[in-house]
């Protein structure tokens, strides 16, 4: 299944985690780390008592939520925001799904290219 197919179907599941009136704590993350690394896509949803006296809007929150999961920000509709799990890499490379890096050889007179 593709991260676009995985990231249409968070869209329409229930929240995989609810970030409530405690805010964006460390427990929080590593469960949204763990989450990601079970399934690729997740659906994180922040009640209004997590943004209220914080100074952040909810798309800075989503931000900030992404980059200490280490996670792509995929969509925001409200206070809802989908993510998913980063590519790996090897050495720099970016990793397809099944964890080929995404170059393809090429004629021996050229060495490697890019797909």
């Amino acid at each position: 299944m593709s991260l676009r197919e995985k990231v249409k179907q968070a869209h329409h599941a229930s929240p995989d985690v609810i970030i409530g009136k405690n805010g964006i704590t460390q427990g929080v993350i590593e469960e949204i780390k763990r989450r990601l690394k079970a399934k690729g896509v997740i659906k994180v949803k922040m009640l209004r008592t997590a943004l209220e006296g914080r100074g952040l809007d909810r798309r800075e929150a989503a931000k900030l939520v992404a980059q200490l999961a280490g996670a792509r920000l995929m969509g925001i509709r409200g206070r809802t925001f989908v993510l998913a799990a980063r590519q790996q890499t090897r050495e720099g490379v970016a990793l397809n799904s099944q964890g080929y890096p995404q170059w393809r050889l090429g004629r021996a007179d050229r060495g490697w290219s890019r797909r």
